[in-house]
């Protein structure tokens, strides 16, 4: 192996503070930064010591040149992408390139889109009682996705979405969350530009989700929460684990015709 290294190290949906502590540490550190400047917010490189690289212009064997050259000359080099790493990233073909090279590299996870915006719309993704379930994925279009996970069959079984990289065709995602199966009634949280200046969420039916879409504005870096059994008029059910009557293994459930006693 080179006896230098690059870190992949997810920046999160946009808020500089949502950056892991170790992500932050290692920015720091690096003697070679090369971040995806036209989503990852600049003010992650503010006072760093590093060169720091906009790779927006830039292609894959190009950023890899800088990685390479940067570890084999014993430097620590610093990859930071927007968002997850792990979600529609491009991880995996640019650590193919240093594994042939053999230079040393890991990855840095990070806060998702999808989990700020259920935080910025103070929702759950997880209901007690109710779907046990997250699907991430995206909607078809210039990338792929394999018919076995076309939107209407992943609906299909009523598990809450994140739906990414779809904004630009709010009719087609109503439309299919429609045939697979959810209600019109289902309650669905935008999150536009979560974690930046000036981001929001927005709550909607269903039924109304690309109207809304359309008239927010909401045509690029939203992400959609489709959140069936969260609709506004149904009760908020509550966790068995802090109800009193609930044992486990730290706690022995009390009898509900003891309280107070």
């Amino acid at each position: 192996m080179a006896p230098g290294k690059v870190w992949f190290i997810g920046a999160g949906p946009g808020d500089p503070e949502l950056i892991t502590v170790k992500g932050q540490r290692l920015i720091a550190q690096a003697d070679c930064i090369v971040y995806a400047g036209s989503l990852v917010p600049r003010a992650l490189f503010e006072g760093v010591s590093g060169t720091v690289i906009d790779s927006a212009p830039l292609s894959l064997p190009e950023t890899h040149a800088l990685l390479r050259d940067c570890a084999r000359s014993g430097g620590l080099a610093a990859r930071v992408h927007t968002g997850e790493s792990a979600l529609f990233g491009a991880v995996r073909e640019q650590a193919a390139l240093l594994d042939a090279d053999g230079i040393d590299w890991d990855v840095v996870p990070c806060v998702s889109s999808a989990f700020a915006a259920a935080a910025a719309a103070k929702v759950s993704l997880t209901v007690p009682g109710g779907t046990q379930t997250l699907i991430v994925t995206r909607l078809s279009g210039r990338t792929p996705v394999p018919d076995s996970e076309a939107l209407p069959k992943l609906a299909a079984h009523g598990a809450a979405l994140a739906v990414l990289l779809s904004a630009s065709e709010p009719e087609r995602l109503q439309a299919e969350l429609l045939e697979g199966g959810y209600a019109p009634e289902t309650l669905v949280v935008m999150g536009h530009k979560v974690g930046w200046p000036g981001g929001e969420t927005v709550r909607t039916r269903l039924a109304d989700l690309a109207e809304t879409a359309r008239a927010s504005g909401f045509t690029r870096q939203t992400v959609f929460l489709v959140l069936p059994g969260q609709e506004p008029d149904r009760p908020v059910p509550r966790s068995r684990l802090y109800d009193p009557a609930f044992s486990h293994g730290w706690r022995e459930g009390q009898d509900p015709g003891e309280k107070g006693a």
